[in-house]
């Protein structure tokens, strides 16, 4: 078949109406009959070649509708973990994050806060130590809390440095090192605890919005359990 017969009709058709950036179901459909109404009649198109093309206009269309159904399941799917993270709202959640904020020493005596951070040891450790930085990760308060076992622990930091001041108000991080009997490491990570006040979705994923000011990724929660 000459191509040069339906250059024409098809030249027509996309002065018609602009074309689209990929090939559809109906635009395959048009240039179809246009192929067949402009074929030599007395050399017709092959029966297998048409029986291709045929079976390649059903592939569009498979391939179509597949690609609608996947952007439905997408958006079900994300309408469902959305639903999920906005029920979390009120409960309490326990997370892999080492940052604070202290809000420094109250004006009333006596009635400064103290800071309650948490931490996590692999195993039984001999000794374990907190180390409180500022912003700038100068060392503020270096505290020995002595043997643990695995599991999870507690540390109260009253808000001083190692002179016995007061720190200065801002954010501040924790981090903890253990040792065995034997002197050797036992893993130690920070954690942080907090009622969760909100989900934001702003970025495209669910963010936890915590009651401390904290902004945070499902994947750094570690268990979530009710409020209290």
């Amino acid at each position: 078949m000459d191509v040069s017969a339906i250059s024409t009709p098809v030249s027509q058709v996309s002065d018609a109406a602009p074309q689209p950036s990929r090939l559809g179901k109906d635009e395959f459909l048009k240039l179809l009959m246009t192929q067949l109404g402009n074929q030599d009649p007395l050399s017709p198109m092959d029966n297998q070649a048409f029986v291709t093309q045929l079976a390649q206009f059903a592939h569009v269309e498979l391939a179509q509708q597949t690609s609608q159904q996947l952007d439905a399941l997408l958006m079900a799917q994300a309408s469902s973990n959305q639903l999920q993270a906005a029920s979390l709202v009120g409960k309490d959640a326990v997370l892999r994050h080492d940052g604070f904020t202290w809000e420094g020493a109250s004006d009333s005596p006596g009635q400064t806060p103290t800071v309650h951070l948490s931490g996590d040891v692999s195993g039984r450790a001999a000794q374990v130590t907190a180390v409180v930085k500022d912003s700038s990760g100068k060392a503020v308060r270096r505290v020995e809390l002595g043997p643990h076992d695995a599991g999870p622990f507690d540390f109260e930091w009253d808000g001083r440095d190692d002179a016995g001041s007061y720190a200065a108000p801002g954010q501040y991080t924790v981090s903890f090192t253990a040792s065995d009997a034997d002197g050797g490491p036992v893993a130690a990570q920070a954690l942080s605890s907090s009622r969760i006040s909100g989900v934001s979705f702003e970025t495209g994923y669910a963010e936890l919005l915590l009651a401390n000011h904290q902004r945070v990724k499902l994947a750094d929660v570690l268990r979530i359990t009710e409020a209290g």
